[in-house]
């Protein structure tokens, strides 16, 4: 039914600032679209809108409100080979929404892609963003569905970055039962942890470990045993959290230890960032000072930009795989929104600028804030810069396989850093980056008589694959003194970027 003319709902008393808002994007969405040509329906719009926030938490509110936009106007991805010699250039243009940057650097960073530069800019109801990418041997791409996956990431069906606690990304899990970790580091943890899941006829199908700040966290994914199927027992998932609870805690970690179990589907480095965020990995009352030298420690600048009404992060280090997804996984969970934002990593070092606002509008306005920004932003790159002898372990897949190895790590003074475990069929395919008990590299004869005890032609000994040299003190990097390559030049006459916001 057509509301009363007389009807305003901007009128009502007790409306929240939210429906305002919602209110006046719908009004500006009816001047801009053919499918919104009556005043007749926008008011209808409104009067729905209304009506649903007494019957549905504003959260289910928003969504509806954002898949009507995106099925209004849905994400254009255009995949161009010609214009750039070296790199591919992706276009994605769509409807704004909080998230869509993570979610498209997500999607780039599960296909392997290589992102050499960046353009983004999403000032106002659009966002439009470039991204040179390569694969990962520098060659430019080749397959045909880039474009599709990045448009169904954006799209109605698309994920939502809401929540802390909410798990998203593309990876489901609903083969296993997912099991998340937090606590204490401690050498022999993972060594107990993997020592419990195999006592209670657990298999270990996949797993990752990341650890930063003397914390760790953990996504396991285990099946049962006797039939290789998810376990959905109450009491048998209440009986494993009790007792990996019990190990995570030891002596001196009795509140800051965590467990969770979930059926669902999680994307793992997204979650892992988000746990570790949470457990404030970032302090730096108990930082680890020797897990990182200085020389190679991230450059982070945070300064206010008052004439704009924005926030000017800028970062330098030493670059490596998925740096962009760690960055804008952080400025994600700490809920600022990316305005303005170039990314060159053509060399040894990578160069991020982004021009940010917390999501209420509003710039960074203490220093409180301010330092607390930078100590996570450095906390997210050195999550994944995890420093020792990366040693890969391939192997025939068995029950108890995990338990068995980090045994022999710990017993041999080993202490694993990080750690990713996967099965391709029948084979086990994992990756430990180990350092001494102390956090020093470890000494060969260690690690030999380590290979002995596994066996040499199982455990194999490889560079780390990430670099650790140390940034260039050079001039500060800003967007008015970059080269204009043809992609930024495509967003500068359309007034996206600015040479200097």
């Amino acid at each position: 039914p057509t509301p009363s003319p007389n009807w305003n709902p901007l009128a009502q008393q007790g409306q929240s600032q939210r429906e305002r808002e919602r209110e006046q994007r719908i009004c500006h969405l009816s001047l801009s679209t053919t499918q919104l040509q009556s005043s007749v329906l926008v008011q209808n719009l409104f009067l729905c809108i209304h009506q649903m926030d007494y019957c549905y938490p504003s959260l289910y509110v928003d969504d509806e409100f954002e898949k009507l936009v995106l099925r209004m106007n849905p994400p254009r991805v255009t995949v161009d080979n010609a214009s750039d010699g070296k790199a591919t250039l992706i276009k994605v243009d769509s409807a704004n929404k909080r998230g869509s940057l993570l979610e498209v650097v997500q999607v780039l960073t599960d296909l392997n892609l290589i992102i050499r530069r960046a353009y983004i800019s999403s000032d106002g109801e659009w966002f439009m963003d470039v991204f040179h990418v390569t694969d990962q041997h520098g060659n430019k791409l080749s397959e045909d569905n880039v474009a599709e996956r990045i448009q169904q990431s954006l799209g109605p069906r698309g994920r939502s970055f809401r929540s802390l606690k909410r798990s998203v990304g593309v990876q489901a899990a609903v083969e296993h039962t997912t099991i998340e970790l937090t606590g204490r580091d401690r050498p022999g943890l993972l060594s107990e942890v993997f020592a419990v899941l195999a006592d209670l006829k657990c298999n270990v199908v996949a797993a990752e470990v990341w650890t930063h700040n003397s914390r760790m966290a953990s996504v396991v994914y285990i099946t049962d045993e006797a039939n290789g199927l998810p376990i959905d027992d109450p009491d048998r998932l209440a009986k494993i959290k009790q007792l990996l609870l019990y190990v995570l805690q030891g002596d001196r970690d009795k509140q800051g230890a965590n467990t969770a179990v979930s059926m669902g589907s999680t994307h793992t480095e997204r979650r892992l960032h988000q746990m570790m965020y949470a457990d404030r990995d970032y302090d730096t009352d108990d930082m680890d000072c020797g897990s990182m030298s200085d020389r190679s420690k991230p450059l982070v600048t945070v300064e206010n930009c008052a004439d704009k009404g924005y926030t000017v992060m800028n970062l330098r280090c030493s670059d490596r795989p998925k740096l962009l997804f760690d960055t804008v996984c952080t400025l994600t969970d700490m809920q600022y929104v990316v305005f303005h934002g170039t990314i060159i990593a053509e060399g040894p070092e990578a160069y991020q600028e982004y021009y940010i606002r917390h999501v209420d509008g509003c710039p960074i306005s203490s220093e409180a804030e301010r330092q607390r920004l930078i100590h996570c932003l450095e906390a997210a790159i050195k999550r994944r810069t995890s420093e020792g002898i990366r040693l890969e372990l391939c192997s025939e897949d068995r029950v108890g396989l995990l338990s068995d190895v980090t045994r022999i790590f710990r017993e041999n003074g080993l202490l694993v850093t990080r750690a990713e475990v996967t099965t391709t069929g029948s084979q086990a395919v994992n990756a430990f980056y180990v350092t001494d008990a102390s956090g020093y590299p470890v000494k060969s004869e260690t690690i030999e008589a380590v290979r002995k005890e596994i066996g040499l032609t199982i455990l194999c000994v490889k560079d780390d694959t990430y670099s650790n040299s140390p940034p260039q003190q050079t001039g500060r990097f800003s967007l008015g003194n970059l080269f204009r390559s043809r992609s930024e030049k495509f967003l500068y006459s359309f007034g996206l970027i600015r040479s200097s916001p």
